[in-house]
């Protein structure tokens, strides 16, 4: 009978560890991040299946110091809760800040998912967007993060690209957009506003505004630590 009780046994502690591990897990502590006020904030919205290339590409690019090792610009993760949230390629993230206690943006960079309706119909993703979208000093979108500036209304009148074969849907739900042809546009810039194709073409995006933000001898400095070149040859 003591023999038999072992697996009994064994299976009540892994049953109490995984409890321990899902009750950390789900209940843990934002470790807010520290801003320096002299620098750009640069915040990068997360939400449940994100696009991982679409939030790593900003990160990359923007956390990157100058070639003296200055530091030039805050990058934060910004959720409606602090929890972690799974990418599509199931990377778990943790965010920096909460849509109710982000710092001020100086940038916003709306990436996308596979099911971008969720998003679009998240009214509290959508009024963050539109809140911060009249006061930050540019906006960016990846993806079908188009179609999240679309529905804040912080577009309107404005170049914008989308996904490959996102185009037309993205012109008839928002007819005030002036929506590029995705098959030969991949980046586009109209005023304060910065749109891609999202994937790596992100990246693209991400360094046209790092060099508008700085000069072309950090955009190339950076491309030089991402080994860009490389891809080039």
């Amino acid at each position: 009978m003591k023999l038999l009780a072992v697996p009994y046994i064994i299976i009540a502690l892994s049953f109490c560890l995984t409890q321990k591990i899902n009750s950390q897990t789900n209940n843990h502590m934002m470790i807010t991040k520290t801003i320096d006020t002299t620098l750009p904030t640069i915040g990068i919205l997360i939400f449940e299946e994100f696009l991982t290339n679409e939030v790593v590409a900003p990160m990359d690019v923007f956390t990157k110091k100058d070639i003296g090792g200055k530091q030039l610009f805050n990058v934060i993760l910004i959720a409606k809760e602090d929890k972690i949230y799974i990418s599509e390629e199931d990377l778990k993230v943790l965010p920096d800040f909460t849509i109710n206690n982000t710092p001020e943006l100086n940038v916003l960079i709306v990436p996308s998912s596979n099911h971008p309706d969720k998003q679009i119909n998240d009214t509290v993703l959508i009024n963050f967007i539109k809140e911060h979208g009249k006061t930050a000093d540019y906006i960016a979108s990846h993806c079908a993060g188009a179609f999240m500036l679309g529905e804040a209304g912080v577009a309107d009148n404005k170049k914008i690209v989308t996904y490959e074969t996102g185009s037309a849907a993205l012109q008839k739900q928002y007819p005030k957009l002036l929506v590029m042809d995705d098959e030969i546009v991949s980046v586009v810039q109209d005023g304060n506003m910065i749109t891609s194709n999202g994937g790596l073409v992100s990246y693209i995006a991400s360094l046209d505004l790092l060099e508008q933000m700085t000069n072309n001898t950090q955009r190339k400095y950076v491309e030089e630590q991402l080994l860009i070149n490389k891809l080039k040859q």
